[in-house]
C-alpha cells in the first residue's frame, strides 16, 4: 500500500481528515505509523497483537514510575514505546486489509487504560490526586463527547484541537523526562515539575474541549 493510498483508507477511519494537511506532529505522527506499521504487516504482525503489547508496556509505567530516578526515565520511554504501538495497531490493520469494528473498539479502550495509567503514574510519583483525576476526566470527556457527536450526526471529527492524543503523549514523556533530569540537577523540584505537567495536560483538555464544543455547535445546528 502506497503513502496516497494509506491516507485515503485512514482518512475514511478519522472522518474524513486528511493528515498531510495537520500539524507536523499530527501529520509526521500519522507517517512514521504508516512506515513502520508496513514492515510489521510484512511480517504477518497482527493489529491485535500490536494493541495488547501496548496496553502491557502502559500499565508498566506506574510500576516503573516508583523505581525512583531511573524509574521516571524508563516510565518515559515506555510511554513513547506505547504511544507508538497506540498508532500503529490502526496501521498495521489498515494495510493488512484487517480494519474491524471491534478493532476500533478495542483500540479506544486501550486508549484510555493507557491513559489512566499515565496519569497514575504522575500520582505516585508526587502529584496531586485531585489533579490528576481533573486531567483525567477532561480527556475522557474530550473524547466522549467526539464520540457522542459523530454517533449524533457530526460528518467528521469536528476539528483537530490542541488537546488530541499525540498532544498528551507529548506532555506526559516531556513532563517524565524533565523529572527525571530535575532528580539529578534540582530534586526538590521534581514533584513541582510532574505537577506542571498535569496541570499542562489539563489546561490543553480545557481548551480543546472549547475547541470541540464550538465545533460540534456549527456541525449539529
Amino acid at each position: 500500500m502506497t503513502w496516497d493510498e494509506y491516507v485515503i483508507a485512514w482518512s475514511g477511519l478519522h472522518g474524513g481528515f486528511d493528515p498531510r494537511r495537520a500539524s507536523p506532529l499530527v501529520r509526521g505522527w500519522v507517517r512514521a505509523a504508516y512506515e513502520v506499521g508496513s514492515w510489521l504487516g510484512r511480517r504477518r504482525v497482527t493489529p491485535l497483537s500490536v494493541t495488547l503489547g501496548g496496553v502491557l508496556l502502559c500499565l508498566a509505567v506506574p510500576l516503573v514510575a516508583l523505581a525512583g530516578t531511573t524509574g521516571l526515565a524508563l516510565a518515559a520511554v515506555l510511554v513513547l514505546l506505547a504511544a507508538a504501538a497506540d498508532g500503529l495497531d490502526g496501521a498495521v490493520a489498515v494495510i493488512t486489509d484487517r480494519v474491524t469494528r471491534a478493532g476500533f473498539v478495542y483500540d479506544s479502550v486501550a486508549d484510555r487504560l493507557g491513559e489512566s495509567a499515565w496519569l497514575t503514574a504522575f500520582w505516585l510519583a508526587g502529584a496531586p490526586g485531585w489533579l490528576v483525576v481533573l486531567a483525567g476526566a477532561a480527556s475522557w470527556l474530550h473524547e466522549y463527547l467526539r464520540a457522542r457527536a459523530t454517533a449524533a450526526g457530526m460528518p467528521d471529527i469536528g476539528v483537530v484541537t490542541v488537546g488530541e492524543r499525540p498532544t498528551r503523549v507529548a506532555v506526559t514523556i516531556t513532563a517524565l523526562a524533565l523529572a527525571y533530569l530535575s532528580t539529578i540537577v534540582m530534586p526538590t523540584s521534581t514533584s513541582l515539575i510532574l505537577t506542571a505537567g498535569v496541570a499542562s495536560w489539563l489546561v490543553l483538555q480545557a481548551a480543546g474541549l472549547v475547541q470541540l464544543i464550538a465545533a460540534v455547535r456549527v456541525a449539529l445546528r
